[in-house]
C-alpha cells in the first residue's frame, strides 16, 4: 500500500505505484491533453487524492461532469479492470464532501465579492478598458477610498460615476483623467455587463475564504465545485477575472506557511488559456509573480488546458507535477507543439517521449513528478487511478439534495444591500435610494434572516471594509501594488 505521504497518481506499466511527496504539491501543476483524453477524469481522481490527505479544494467544473464527486462511484468495464490491476491502491467506492457554487445562484451558492475588493485593474480586465478608460476608473476608486464609499456592486460605481460627473471638483488633482468620453464608455461598458448576468458576481454576502477552508467531519478536504458550464460559454470574461482574483485574495489574506508536510488548499483551473488570453501585459506579469510566491502560502494551483503551449513559458517553468495525456498532430504547427511539449520532460531512456505522446489511449499519461529534494524526475508512462466516485454528473435532484445539506446553507443564499456608495450618494442628492422589488420584504422578516444567516457576515464584511479604507490610504503592500490597489 502506498505510504500515506505520497501524493499517489496511478501505476506505471509494471504495475508500480507513481506518487510525488505530498509536501510537494504546492509547487503547482499542469493536466493537459486534446480532448476525450481523460483530463476530467485525472482531475477528479485529483481531488480526491487531496481531500483523502485532508487538503481542501476549489475547483472549476466547466463541463458539470465534477459534481460526480458528490457520489459513490459504479465501475464497469474496463475502468473495473484497471481497478482490480492496482490491489495495493485500496479503493474504496465513496462520495465526496462537495459544495456546490454558481455565480447565478442557480445549481450551487451564490458566488460573490465587492467591486472594492476586486480592485480597478482587475476591473478592467473584465470590462476590457483601454489605457484613458483604465485611469479614469483608478481616478473613481480613489474618491471611493477618500471619502469612504463602499463599492459593493454595479450601481454603487453607477452612482459614484454620475457624482464625478455632476461635480468634477471632488476629482482634485485627477480631474483631466475623468473626460466625459471615458465616463460615458465605463458606463457603457458596465451595462454591457449587466446585460450578461455578471452583475450576479458582485456584492453581499461576500464570499468568506475561511470557508472554503474547513474541512469536513471526518477530517478529508473539503471539495468546493464552481458550476461552470454556463459561465464560461456566456461570460468566459467573468469566469477568468474572477479566478484571477479568487488567487490574489487567497495570496493577500493567507499567512506565510513555510516548509509544511501539505498544501492547505489545491486550486484547479480549467480552461486555464483564458486567464491568459488577452489579458494585459502588466497584469499577467504581476499574475505570474502570484503564481510564483503563493506556494509559500501553501496554495497549489493546478491549471488544466489542452496543450501546455496555452500557458505562458513563465508559468510553465513554475510548475512541478505535470500530467500530459495525448496529443494528436497532423499539421506542421501541431507537430512543432508536440515537439515543444516533450521538450518539457526530462527525458527516459527506457522509451522516446515525443513518439509516447501520439500513443497515449485513454486514461493514459506521460507524468513528470518531482523527486523528494523537489529536482524533476524522468517522464513516466502512467495508467492513471480510476476515481472512488462516480464518473460523470449528478442528476438535478442529487445536485439539490447536496446544496440543501451543506453546512453553508442559507449563509449565502440570500443577498444583502446595506448602506454602501449608491444609498449615501442619492441622499445627498436628496433622492431616495431606489429598492429593487426583490428587496420588498417586511421588516421583521428582512430582521429574522439577517439575525439567522447574514449577520456575522455583514459585521466582518463591515470590519474589514472599515479597515481597507484605512489600510488603502496608508499602505497597499505587494497584491496592492500587483493587482491595482486592490484592498489592505
Amino acid at each position: 500500500m502506498p505510504d500515506s505521504t505520497q501524493f499517489v497518481l496511478g501505476a506505471d506499466l509494471d504495475g508500480q505505484p507513481v506518487s510525488q511527496a505530498l509536501r510537494l504539491t504546492n509547487r503547482h501543476g499542469l493536466v493537459a491533453g486534446a480532448t476525450g483524453t481523460g483530463k476530467t477524469v485525472t482531475l477528479q481522481r485529483l481531488a480526491e487524492a487531496f481531500s483523502d490527505a485532508g487538503v481542501a479544494v476549489f475547483a472549476a467544473d466547466v463541463k458539470g461532469d465534477l459534481c460526480g464527486l458528490g457520489a459513490a462511484g459504479n465501475p464497469q468495464g474496463k475502468v473495473a479492470e484497471r481497478i482490480a490491476g492496482m490491489s495495493w491502491l485500496n479503493h474504496r467506492l465513496q462520495a465526496y464532501p462537495v459544495t456546490l457554487w454558481d455565480i447565478h445562484g442557480q445549481s450551487g451558492h451564490p458566488l460573490r465579492t465587492t467591486l472594492s475588493e476586486m480592485g480597478p485593474l482587475l476591473l478592467g480586465n473584465l470590462l476590457e478598458l483601454n489605457d484613458s478608460q483604465q485611469a479614469a476608473l483608478y481616478a473613481a476608486f480613489k474618491v471611493a477610498d477618500r471619502e469612504g464609499l463602499l463599492l459593493l456592486d454595479i450601481k454603487d460605481l453607477k452612482a459614484l460615476l454620475g457624482h464625478l460627473k455632476d461635480n468634477p471638483q471632488v476629482l482634485g488633482e485627477d480631474a483631466a483623467l475623468m473626460t466625459s468620453g471615458s465616463t460615458q464608455a465605463l458606463l457603457r461598458r458596465l451595462a454591457t455587463l449587466e446585460q450578461q448576468g455578471a452583475e450576479a458576481l458582485f456584492g453581499e454576502p461576500a464570499l468568506q475564504l475561511e470557508d472554503l477552508l474547513h474541512p469536513a467531519p471526518d477530517g478529508r478536504g473539503r471539495i468546493h465545485l464552481l458550476d461552470a458550464s454556463r459561465l464560461i460559454h456566456e461570460s468566459p470574461k467573468v469566469y477568468a477575472t474572477f479566478l484571477l482574483w479568487l488567487l490574489a485574495e487567497l495570496f493577500e489574506q493567507l499567512p506565510e506557511r513555510g516548509d509544511a508536510d501539505k498544501p492547505l488548499l489545491a486550486l484547479f483551473f480549467d480552461e486555464a488559456h483564458l486567464l491568459f488570453n488577452g489579458t494585459p501585459k502588466a497584469l499577467q506579469d504581476r499574475l505570474e509573480q502570484v503564481v510564483r510566491l503563493i506556494r509559500s502560502k501553501g496554495v497549489g494551483v493546478y491549471f488544466v488546458t489542452q496543450s501546455p503551449t496555452d500557458l505562458p513559458d513563465d508559468v510553465l517553468a513554475q510548475l512541478g507535477l505535470r500530467v500530459q495525456h495525448g496529443l494528436r498532430a497532423f499539421t506542421a504547427k501541431e507537430q512543432k507543439s508536440l515537439r515543444a511539449v516533450a521538450d518539457g520532460f526530462r527525458p527516459n531512456p527506457a522509451f522516446d517521449t515525443l513518439t509516447v505522446l501520439t500513443e497515449l489511449g485513454i486514461g493514459e499519461a506521460l507524468v513528470g513528478t518531482l523527486q523528494d529534494k523537489g529536482t524533476p524526475g524522468m517522464a513516466q508512462r502512467v495508467l492513471i487511478a480510476p476515481p472512488q466516485s462516480r464518473i460523470g454528473p449528478l442528476s438535478e435532484a442529487e445536485r439539490a439534495a447536496l446544496v440543501a445539506g451543506s453546512p453553508l446553507a442559507g449563509r449565502y443564499d440570500k443577498p444583502i444591500d446595506r448602506e454602501s456608495a449608491y444609498e449615501i450618494l442619492m441622499t445627498r442628492k436628496g433622492e431616495a435610494p431606489v429598492v429593487a422589488a426583490k428587496e420588498e420584504e417586511s421588516l421583521a422578516d428582512k430582521a429574522g434572516e439577517f439575525l439567522q444567516s447574514a449577520a456575522g457576515q455583514a459585521i466582518k464584511s463591515a470590519v474589514r471594509q472599515a479597515a481597507n479604507q484605512f489600510g488603502r490610504q496608508l499602505v497597499r503592500g505587494l497584491m496592492g501594488s500587483l493587482l491595482g490597489g486592490k484592498r489592505k
